[in-house]
């Protein structure tokens, strides 16, 4: 299958209640639109993940961040790794927040396979592709032993390095300060 044909197969699903298993910018993730609350509740029950885990969400622009965008400007010119921004968030659908009051948005670095499916889709919630309890996928054979046809497409993105580095995550509190809580 040629990435067009990939991408298109992914978008499809997503945008009608699917699931997918992608790369991320870190490691593989389990994906669906963020605005699509069967979706989400697939992806949970897929993984067996904690009902009151609130997932990263994956934006392709620091502007879907829904809060002061100066504050996120300061942090992404602190590193050029991945980084995902916890905010807190009034509002924001139950099937998101489980029962919190922050969500963690990590922004796609320019030019990735998902920003082109974010294009068509939206935000995409994206935990790590493994059950509960489970090591992170590195390979998409792995992936697919851990989910079968649970998931509707499955992009192989190579293998996950074992050096790879998880994202740095930044905490921004309502008024408007940050504690750095993975670096």
């Amino acid at each position: 299958m040629t990435e067009d044909h990939a991408i298109a197969a992914a978008t499809h699903a997503l945008q009608n209640s699917g699931i997918v298993v992608a790369r991320t910018d870190t490691i593989y993730g389990l994906l669906a639109k963020a605005s699509d609350e069967a979706a989400v509740e697939r992806v949970y029950d897929t993984k067996g993940r904690t009902e009151n885990k609130a997932c990263i969400i994956l934006v392709k622009d620091p502007a879907d961040i829904p809060f002061n965008q100066d504050v996120i400007a300061a942090i992404l010119s602190e590193s050029n790794r991945p980084t995902s921004i916890i905010v807190p968030v009034s509002g924001a659908p139950g099937w998101l927040t489980r029962g919190g009051d922050t969500l963690a948005y990590r922004i796609l670095p320019p030019g990735h396979i998902l920003c082109d499916i974010i294009d068509e889709t939206g935000p995409l919630i994206a935990p790590s592709a493994n059950p509960e309890g489970l090591p992170p996928a590195i390979n998409i054979n792995q992936a697919k032993s851990y989910f079968g046809d649970k998931v509707n497409v499955y992009l192989d993105g190579g293998e996950v390095p074992t050096d790879v580095i998880p994202s740095r995550i930044i905490k921004i509190r309502s008024d408007n300060t940050y504690e750095t809580i993975r670096d």
